[in-house]
Formats: C-alpha cells, structure tokens, sequence
C-alpha cells in the first residue's frame, strides 16, 4: 500500500491517536482534528487523499461536514460510527461517505477497508478528469466551458485557459510566467498579458471586480484561485443578490 495523506476526524483522542498510529506504520502522512472547525483549515492547507471521520463529531452536522468534504474534488471519505441502523447508515453513504464503518470495529478490518479506499484513489487520479467541480462553479474540460450556479459564462478561449491552469493549481499562487507558459500554447514574451486577462475574467465571474475575492492577486508572485470562499454562504448569497449570469452559448 503506498504512501498517502490522510486526516483523521474523531472526537475520542485515544481512538484517534490508535488509529493515526496504525496508519504511520504503514508509512501515511496523519494529520488529526477533533471537531469540523479544524478539519476544515487542515482539508484546504494539506488536500489529504482520505479524509476518515467520526459520525457524531461534537461542533456541528457530520452529514452536512461530509457533503461539504465531498464538494471538495480532492478526498475519499470513510465514517465512522456507532450508529448501526440500516436508516443511519444509508443517511452516511447519501451524504457523500465512500465506506461506512460501526464501532466497535477489528483494526485489521479497519485497515483492510482503508487500502482498499487508497486503491480506490489512486484508480480515480490516473484517470484524466472531465471538470472541475467547485459547487456552483463548474469547469467543463471536454466542452471547455464555464457556468456559475447553472448558467454559462462567455469566457474566450484564453480566459478559459487561465481559469482552468488557476483552479487546477490547487490554490497555490502562480507567477505571470506560469501563466503564461500554462495557459497559451503560442510563446509570448509580454508578462502583462496576464494582467490584462485576469481583468477581463474577474468582470465575468466576481462579485466586485474592484475586490475579487475568487482570484486573488499574490504581491510580488502573481495569482491565486481562492476555491475556499465558493463554499461560504457569504460570497454565495452576496453574488446571487448582486448580479444574475445570463444564459449565453459557450465560446
């Protein structure tokens, strides 16, 4: 089994370190949190391939915590719980849970079920995605086009291309020279030319244009996709109330 990142979610710290335990053994980077709050901060700093969490977690709904894990594009989940009826389990599996697993449980089934969620893993990112899923915000990459909460934006081409070289950088700010080599097939020598772009796409796709808060400028890097503020209610109801997309033909 190789090697991967995973993030623990339990509220009780003797089962969550016996488990984080077994894991390094086997050579996993662990990251551990005791409630939703945490695990959140950890989800976006370390992207783990498997997030394994606590059905009951005490600050907040595990579903609701587990559907907003699943909009990440980035995690397989595995709950935990002591909940053992058919109704509870179904509400886990419903919510976004990849496996499903009642306490008390053996570590070696335990394990078992883990290496088979990596393998599970590791199948789905040797295949070529065909978007980039970000809740409202979505990336075709077979039909390359974009629609924000159900309509489509009328990107260019290189718009597209700069959006989609953003999004897939996982957050991590990249340089006008990044950019430019990622985005234009053609060489192009002028850097500005970004700056020119990330312009025009902030007026299609930001709230305030004047304040974008989705593609973020990085002083003296250059930009950053901020997938993080598409799943707060405030960026969300603050767009719906401040413009509507119009319904337009892909570029």
């Amino acid at each position: 089994m190789g090697a991967a990142c995973i993030l623990i979610v339990e509220g009780n710290p003797r089962l969550r370190s016996l488990l984080g335990w077994h894991l390094q053994q086997t050579n996993h980077s662990v990251h551990q949190s005791a409630n939703i709050h945490h695990a959140k901060k950890l989800i976006h700093s370390h992207c783990p391939n498997l997030v394994i969490m606590e059905a009951d977690l005490p600050d907040g709904n595990s579903l609701e915590f587990c559907q907003w894990v699943q909009q990440q594009q980035q995690s397989l989940i595995f709950m935990l719980s002591s909940q053992k009826t058919e109704a509870d389990i179904v509400a886990g599996l419903k919510s976004g849970a990849d496996d499903y697993l009642t306490k008390p449980f053996g570590m070696q089934e335990f394990m078992a079920r883990v290496e088979a969620l990596l393998r599970r893993q590791r199948s789905i990112s040797s295949s070529p995605p065909i978007s980039l899923d970000y809740g409202d915000l979505i990336i075709d990459l077979v039909h390359r086009r974009v629609s924000l909460k159900g309509s489509l934006i009328d990107l260019t081409p290189q718009e597209f291309s700069l959006l989609y070289v953003l999004a897939q950088s996982g957050g991590v700010p990249l340089t006008r020279s990044d950019l430019l080599h990622r985005a234009w097939p053609d060489s192009i020598d002028n850097p500005r030319t970004i700056d020119t772009h990330v312009l025009s796409l902030r007026k299609k796709i930001e709230i305030d244009p004047r304040q974008p808060s989705l593609i973020q400028t990085v002083r003296n890097v250059g930009y950053r996709f901020n997938r993080e503020i598409l799943t707060m209610n405030r960026w969300e109801n603050n767009y719906q109330s401040s413009r509507q997309p119009q319904k337009v033909a892909p570029a």
